[in-house]
Protein backbone atom coordinates (compact mmCIF):
# COMPACT_ATOMS: atom_id res chain seq x y z
CA UNK A 1 0.00 0.00 0.00
CA UNK A 2 1.04 3.61 -0.56
CA UNK A 3 1.17 5.99 2.36
CA UNK A 4 2.53 9.40 3.24
CA UNK A 5 4.55 10.31 6.33
CA UNK A 6 5.30 14.00 6.80
CA UNK A 7 5.14 14.55 3.04
CA UNK A 8 7.29 11.51 2.18
CA UNK A 9 5.76 8.89 -0.10
CA UNK A 10 6.28 5.28 0.95
CA UNK A 11 5.17 1.88 -0.27
CA UNK A 12 4.46 -0.58 2.54
CA UNK A 13 4.03 -4.31 2.13
CA UNK A 14 2.83 -7.38 4.06
CA UNK A 15 1.52 -5.31 6.95
CA UNK A 16 -0.34 -8.30 8.42
CA UNK A 17 2.80 -10.45 8.49
CA UNK A 18 3.72 -11.62 11.99
CA UNK A 19 7.29 -10.53 12.75
CA UNK A 20 7.30 -12.02 16.26
CA UNK A 21 6.16 -15.48 17.38
CA UNK A 22 3.55 -13.88 19.67
CA UNK A 23 1.79 -12.54 16.58
CA UNK A 24 3.08 -8.96 16.61
CA UNK A 25 2.73 -7.79 13.02
CA UNK A 26 4.77 -5.53 10.81
CA UNK A 27 1.98 -2.95 11.05
CA UNK A 28 2.35 -2.96 14.85
CA UNK A 29 6.14 -2.59 14.57
CA UNK A 30 5.67 0.40 12.26
CA UNK A 31 3.10 1.87 14.64
CA UNK A 32 5.51 1.55 17.58
CA UNK A 33 8.37 3.26 15.75
CA UNK A 34 6.09 6.09 14.62
CA UNK A 35 4.75 6.67 18.12
CA UNK A 36 8.14 6.46 19.84
CA UNK A 37 9.77 8.73 17.23
CA UNK A 38 9.63 11.95 19.32
CA UNK A 39 11.99 10.48 21.93
CA UNK A 40 13.90 8.06 19.69
CA UNK A 41 14.87 10.37 16.84
CA UNK A 42 17.00 12.78 18.95
CA UNK A 43 19.18 9.79 19.90
CA UNK A 44 19.51 8.72 16.24
CA UNK A 45 20.06 12.21 14.82
CA UNK A 46 23.31 12.71 12.91
CA UNK A 47 24.58 9.24 13.81
CA UNK A 48 25.41 6.46 11.37
CA UNK A 49 22.86 3.71 11.78
CA UNK A 50 23.34 -0.01 11.40
CA UNK A 51 20.36 -2.35 11.42
CA UNK A 52 19.56 -5.97 12.12
CA UNK A 53 16.81 -7.12 9.82
CA UNK A 54 14.49 -10.08 10.35
CA UNK A 55 12.46 -10.55 7.17
CA UNK A 56 11.57 -14.11 8.19
CA UNK A 57 10.55 -13.12 11.70
CA UNK A 58 12.27 -12.36 14.99
CA UNK A 59 12.56 -16.05 15.88
CA UNK A 60 14.53 -16.82 12.70
CA UNK A 61 18.09 -15.78 11.84
CA UNK A 62 18.34 -12.11 10.90
CA UNK A 63 21.15 -10.31 9.16
CA UNK A 64 23.26 -7.31 10.02
CA UNK A 65 23.01 -4.49 7.50
CA UNK A 66 25.58 -1.72 7.54
CA UNK A 67 25.47 0.09 4.20
CA UNK A 68 22.30 1.53 2.72
CA UNK A 69 20.32 -0.71 0.37
CA UNK A 70 20.82 0.19 -3.28
CA UNK A 71 17.16 1.17 -3.62
CA UNK A 72 16.97 3.43 -0.58
CA UNK A 73 14.76 6.51 -0.96
CA UNK A 74 16.56 9.58 -2.28
CA UNK A 75 15.44 11.59 0.75
CA UNK A 76 17.23 9.30 3.24
CA UNK A 77 20.59 10.96 4.02
CA UNK A 78 23.80 8.96 4.02
CA UNK A 79 26.98 9.52 6.00
CA UNK A 80 30.29 9.71 4.09
CA UNK A 81 30.88 6.03 4.92
CA UNK A 82 27.63 5.09 3.16
CA UNK A 83 25.64 4.36 6.29
CA UNK A 84 22.09 5.59 6.75
CA UNK A 85 21.38 8.56 9.00
CA UNK A 86 17.85 8.53 10.43
CA UNK A 87 16.56 12.07 10.87
CA UNK A 88 12.79 11.78 10.50
CA UNK A 89 9.79 9.53 11.16
CA UNK A 90 9.49 8.54 7.48
CA UNK A 91 12.90 6.87 7.65
CA UNK A 92 11.78 4.88 10.69
CA UNK A 93 8.71 3.70 8.77
CA UNK A 94 10.81 2.76 5.74
CA UNK A 95 13.22 0.78 7.94
CA UNK A 96 10.42 -0.97 9.83
CA UNK A 97 8.85 -1.98 6.51
CA UNK A 98 12.18 -3.70 5.74
CA UNK A 99 11.85 -5.60 9.06
CA UNK A 100 14.78 -3.67 10.50
CA UNK A 101 13.69 -4.39 14.04
CA UNK A 102 16.96 -3.45 15.76
CA UNK A 103 18.65 -0.06 15.42
CA UNK A 104 22.29 0.33 16.49
CA UNK A 105 24.39 3.51 16.58
CA UNK A 106 27.92 4.76 17.20
CA UNK A 107 28.73 6.86 20.24
CA UNK A 108 29.53 9.88 18.06
CA UNK A 109 27.93 12.02 15.43
CA UNK A 110 28.86 11.99 11.76
CA UNK A 111 31.93 14.13 11.15
CA UNK A 112 32.68 14.69 14.83
CA UNK A 113 36.35 14.52 15.93
CA UNK A 114 35.40 12.24 18.79
CA UNK A 115 32.57 10.68 20.78
CA UNK A 116 30.01 12.47 22.90
CA UNK A 117 29.21 9.36 24.94
CA UNK A 118 30.97 6.49 26.66
CA UNK A 119 29.08 3.23 27.04
CA UNK A 120 29.61 0.17 29.22
CA UNK A 121 27.76 -2.90 27.95
CA UNK A 122 27.04 -5.32 30.80
CA UNK A 123 26.75 -8.87 29.52
CA UNK A 124 26.07 -11.57 32.14
CA UNK A 125 27.48 -15.06 31.72
CA UNK A 126 25.04 -17.66 33.12
CA UNK A 127 24.30 -18.41 35.89
CA UNK A 128 24.84 -14.65 36.40
CA UNK A 129 21.92 -12.59 35.18
CA UNK A 130 20.14 -9.30 35.48
CA UNK A 131 20.60 -9.04 39.25
CA UNK A 132 24.37 -9.19 38.85
CA UNK A 133 24.18 -6.60 36.06
CA UNK A 134 22.21 -4.28 38.32
CA UNK A 135 24.86 -4.50 41.04
CA UNK A 136 27.63 -3.68 38.56
CA UNK A 137 25.54 -0.85 37.06
CA UNK A 138 25.08 0.77 40.47
CA UNK A 139 28.81 0.52 41.16
CA UNK A 140 29.55 2.01 37.75
CA UNK A 141 27.22 4.92 38.53
CA UNK A 142 29.21 5.68 41.67
CA UNK A 143 32.56 5.29 39.92
CA UNK A 144 31.58 7.59 37.06
CA UNK A 145 30.32 10.16 39.57
CA UNK A 146 33.86 10.35 40.98
CA UNK A 147 34.91 11.69 37.56
CA UNK A 148 31.97 14.10 37.48
CA UNK A 149 29.98 12.02 34.99
CA UNK A 150 26.27 11.39 35.36
CA UNK A 151 25.40 7.83 34.39
CA UNK A 152 22.26 6.73 32.56
CA UNK A 153 21.12 3.08 32.75
CA UNK A 154 18.98 1.10 30.35
CA UNK A 155 18.07 -2.47 29.62
CA UNK A 156 19.65 -4.03 26.59
CA UNK A 157 16.24 -5.47 25.77
CA UNK A 158 17.70 -8.90 26.37
CA UNK A 159 19.61 -10.35 29.31
CA UNK A 160 21.93 -7.43 30.06
CA UNK A 161 22.14 -3.69 30.57
CA UNK A 162 24.07 -0.67 29.37
CA UNK A 163 25.35 2.29 31.36
CA UNK A 164 26.12 5.44 29.37
CA UNK A 165 27.58 8.83 30.28
CA UNK A 166 28.45 11.99 28.38
CA UNK A 167 32.09 12.16 27.26
CA UNK A 168 34.36 14.68 25.59
CA UNK A 169 37.64 13.62 24.02
CA UNK A 170 39.12 11.70 21.15
CA UNK A 171 38.48 8.14 20.05
CA UNK A 172 41.59 6.84 21.80
CA UNK A 173 40.58 8.75 24.92
CA UNK A 174 37.19 7.08 25.21
CA UNK A 175 38.60 3.61 24.57
CA UNK A 176 41.33 4.07 27.18
CA UNK A 177 38.86 5.48 29.67
CA UNK A 178 36.31 2.68 29.26
CA UNK A 179 38.95 -0.05 29.25
CA UNK A 180 40.60 1.39 32.34
CA UNK A 181 37.38 1.43 34.35
CA UNK A 182 36.49 -2.09 33.23
CA UNK A 183 39.94 -3.25 34.34
CA UNK A 184 39.46 -1.54 37.73
CA UNK A 185 36.22 -3.43 38.28
CA UNK A 186 37.68 -6.75 37.14
CA UNK A 187 40.60 -6.37 39.54
CA UNK A 188 38.38 -5.34 42.47
CA UNK A 189 35.72 -8.03 42.00
CA UNK A 190 37.41 -10.96 40.28
CA UNK A 191 34.66 -13.41 41.17
CA UNK A 192 31.91 -11.19 39.77
CA UNK A 193 33.33 -9.14 36.90
CA UNK A 194 35.54 -9.72 33.89
CA UNK A 195 36.90 -7.29 31.34
CA UNK A 196 38.08 -10.10 29.06
CA UNK A 197 36.19 -11.01 25.89
CA UNK A 198 37.00 -14.75 25.94
CA UNK A 199 33.70 -16.54 26.51
CA UNK A 200 35.32 -19.27 28.60
CA UNK A 201 36.14 -16.61 31.21
CA UNK A 202 32.58 -15.30 31.50
CA UNK A 203 30.46 -18.00 33.24
CA UNK A 204 29.02 -16.61 36.47
CA UNK A 205 30.45 -13.14 35.81
CA UNK A 206 29.37 -9.87 34.29
CA UNK A 207 31.49 -8.96 31.28
CA UNK A 208 31.98 -5.20 31.12
CA UNK A 209 32.29 -4.76 27.38
CA UNK A 210 34.35 -1.61 26.96
CA UNK A 211 34.96 -2.35 23.27
CA UNK A 212 31.55 -0.93 22.28
CA UNK A 213 33.34 2.44 22.20
CA UNK A 214 35.54 1.33 19.30
CA UNK A 215 35.02 3.26 16.06
CA UNK A 216 34.01 0.05 14.31
CA UNK A 217 31.36 -0.90 16.87
CA UNK A 218 27.75 0.11 17.43
CA UNK A 219 25.41 -0.34 20.40
CA UNK A 220 21.67 -0.89 20.37
CA UNK A 221 19.97 2.49 20.56
CA UNK A 222 17.70 3.40 23.42
CA UNK A 223 14.04 2.68 22.51
CA UNK A 224 15.05 0.17 19.81
CA UNK A 225 13.09 -3.04 19.54
CA UNK A 226 14.94 -6.32 20.06
CA UNK A 227 14.30 -9.62 18.34
CA UNK A 228 13.14 -12.63 20.34
CA UNK A 229 10.00 -14.60 21.23
CA UNK A 230 8.16 -11.36 22.07
CA UNK A 231 8.98 -7.75 21.20
CA UNK A 232 11.08 -6.12 23.92
CA UNK A 233 12.60 -2.63 23.97
CA UNK A 234 15.98 -1.33 25.11
CA UNK A 235 14.47 0.83 27.83
CA UNK A 236 15.85 3.68 29.93
CA UNK A 237 15.55 3.15 33.68
CA UNK A 238 15.63 5.27 36.78
CA UNK A 239 18.33 4.44 39.30
CA UNK A 240 15.60 3.67 41.83
CA UNK A 241 14.33 0.99 39.45
CA UNK A 242 17.83 -0.41 39.05
CA UNK A 243 18.25 -0.57 42.83
CA UNK A 244 14.83 -2.19 43.37
CA UNK A 245 15.37 -4.75 40.63
CA UNK A 246 11.73 -5.74 40.25
CA UNK A 247 11.81 -5.94 36.45
CA UNK A 248 12.81 -8.21 33.62
CA UNK A 249 13.56 -7.39 30.00
CA UNK A 250 10.20 -8.89 29.04
CA UNK A 251 8.38 -6.31 31.16
CA UNK A 252 9.35 -3.58 28.71
CA UNK A 253 7.03 -4.22 25.79
CA UNK A 254 6.36 -1.56 23.15
CA UNK A 255 3.02 -0.75 24.82
CA UNK A 256 4.65 -0.36 28.24
CA UNK A 257 7.51 1.78 26.90
CA UNK A 258 5.11 4.12 25.13
CA UNK A 259 3.18 4.49 28.39
CA UNK A 260 6.43 5.10 30.31
CA UNK A 261 7.59 7.85 27.97
CA UNK A 262 4.18 9.52 28.19
CA UNK A 263 4.50 9.43 31.96
CA UNK A 264 8.23 9.97 32.52
CA UNK A 265 9.47 11.60 29.31
CA UNK A 266 12.88 10.65 27.93
CA UNK A 267 14.97 9.43 30.87
CA UNK A 268 18.07 9.66 28.65
CA UNK A 269 17.45 13.26 27.61
CA UNK A 270 20.50 14.33 29.58
CA UNK A 271 22.74 12.53 27.09
CA UNK A 272 21.61 14.68 24.20
CA UNK A 273 23.95 17.51 23.08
Amino acid sequence: MRTEVDGRQLTLSNLDKALYPDGTTKAEVIDYYLRIAPVLLPHLADRSLTRIRFPDGADRPGFFEKNAPANHPSWVPLAPDGLIVCQEPATLVWLANLAALELHTHQWRVGAPGPDRVVFDLDPGPPAGLDECRAVALALRDRLAVDGREAYPKTSGRKGMQVTAAFEGGFDDVMNYARGIAAEFAAAAKDMVTDQMAKELRPGKVFIDWSQNNQAKTTVCVYSLRAGPVPTVSTPLTWDEVAAGDFTAEDFTPTEVLARTARLGDLHHGLLP
